[in-house]
């Protein structure tokens, strides 16, 4: 199942579950806006070349519209479509004042240069600037962007605007970027770990933990970990896979992957097959790469007990039913890596003030929010008698349609 048929899936048992009437139901599922933008730039060969831009932006009951902007060659619709929607949830489930949306570009950004990808980006952003705004809808980087992207369209927007620097999060600190942006996704799921093993009697110190995905967020979580005492047993990336059973230095693996591009070579493990990763045996595995990793043929397999969703949309209904059997207790994604736009959050309010905080105070605001929100999904659970995953949707989707109705949606 794709992300979006999940997404609409969970949102209309989110909805069943807290008895939406049908045409609310239906006014929150269509997005508020879809735009598609020709973006034509000359190579710097001279040749000139299109590509196709998408920005949805889904709904604005909670406030401005939020979400990453991912260049890859797969960018269409249908993806851009359920992320916005995604986001929606996602920023509802954590109770920062935003609604979701979501863009990207169909391009493959390791075959274009520097000054091609500024060119690209600023294009992108000429063509969208007019919709896009500090109070209407905020981008982030995603899959294939980064701070310097965002710098680009910050330039290019306050060409137009004046200078705004709350147009776009994740920037450089230079430009108003926010100290601890770079570790919020993983430091929210390390957060997020914490609340849940909690609530289970238990602590990270001494459990075996298994990563899939040593990009930002991966990296990140396992250099988290480590630090409070747990064991990262296994990592795998594009690149290969690692293992240790008494625990790998996380450290001195994140050393060599700084050093040689790959985790291949290194000396502080046996090297594994990246697909026996998700079936390893630890308590916790965190994936933190792409989507639909766990499904109805591996699923049956996992010997984790916890399993914390960092990658979005890592697990398909069939395989969540096939988990949920086996006990396993699955933290969603819409919750789990909420960290990074909770930090977007804390970026855009500085950026408003014109005043920067202490990055202390960002993960301690971080981590005051997650555990807020843990509960609050936690009490959902109690109430409607469901799992995590379900207990999240109904606390962003009750959030947003609370704030649609009292605005007055039929109106």
């Amino acid at each position: 199942m794709n992300a979006l048929a999940a997404t609409n899936r969970n949102f209309r048992l989110a909805s069943r579950i807290l008895n939406l009437d049908s045409k609310l139901e239906k006014s929150l599922l269509i997005p508020f806006r879809e735009i598609k933008v020709e973006c034509t730039i000359p190579k710097d060969d001279g040749e000139l070349v299109s590509y196709v831009g998408f920005r949805v932006q889904h709904d604005n009951a909670r406030g401005p519209m939020k979400g990453g902007i991912r260049y890859h060659p797969e960018v269409d619709p249908d993806e851009v479509n359920a992320l916005a929607q995604l986001m929606t949830w996602k920023t509802a489930v954590v109770d920062i004042p935003y609604g979701g949306a979501k863009g990207g570009i169909g391009c493959s950004p390791k075959d274009l240069s520097i000054s091609e990808l500024e060119r690209l980006t600023r294009v992108f952003t000429q063509k969208i600037h007019d919709l896009i705004g500090v109070q209407t809808d905020v981008p982030a980087p995603d899959m294939g962007t980064n701070a310097q992207t965002m710098a680009w369209i910050l330039d290019e927007y306050s060409k137009f605007h004046g200078h705004s620097p709350a147009i776009v999060t994740g920037k450089p600190i230079d430009l108003g970027g926010s100290l601890g942006r770079d570790a919020a996704t993983g430091r929210g799921v390390v957060y997020a770990t914490q609340a849940l093993l909690k609530e289970h009697k238990k602590s990270i110190e001494n459990k075996k933990f298994a990563i899939q995905g040593f990009g930002n967020v991966g990296s990140w979580a396992a250099r988290l970990i480590h630090e409070r005492g747990g064991k990262v047993v296994a990592v795998s990336d594009i690149t290969g896979a690692v293992t240790n059973p008494e625990g790998l230095d996380i450290p001195a693996l994140q050393w060599h992957k700084d050093e040689t591009g790959s985790l291949k070579g290194f000396t502080g493990g046996d090297a594994m097959s990246a697909e026996h990763l998700l079936v390893h045996d630890c308590d916790v595995l965190i994936p933190c790469a792409l989507g639909g990793v766990l499904n109805r043929e591996n699923a049956g397999d996992v010997r984790a007990k916890f399993i914390i969703e960092a990658a979005n949309h890592p697990t398909d209904p069939e395989a969540d039913e096939i988990l949920a059997k086996k006990g396993v207790v699955v933290l969603p994604d819409i919750y789990a890596n909420a960290g990074g736009v909770t930090v977007s959050y804390f970026e855009w309010v500085q950026n408003i003030q014109g005043f920067a905080w202490a990055e202390e105070q960002v993960n301690k605001e971080l981590k005051r929010y997650m555990t807020r929100a843990f509960n609050n999904i936690k009490n959902m659970c109690q109430t409607h008698n469901c799992d995590l995953r379900m207990g999240a949707f109904t606390l962003g989707v009750n959030r947003v349609a609370r704030a649609t109705m009292l605005r007055g949606w039929e109106a």
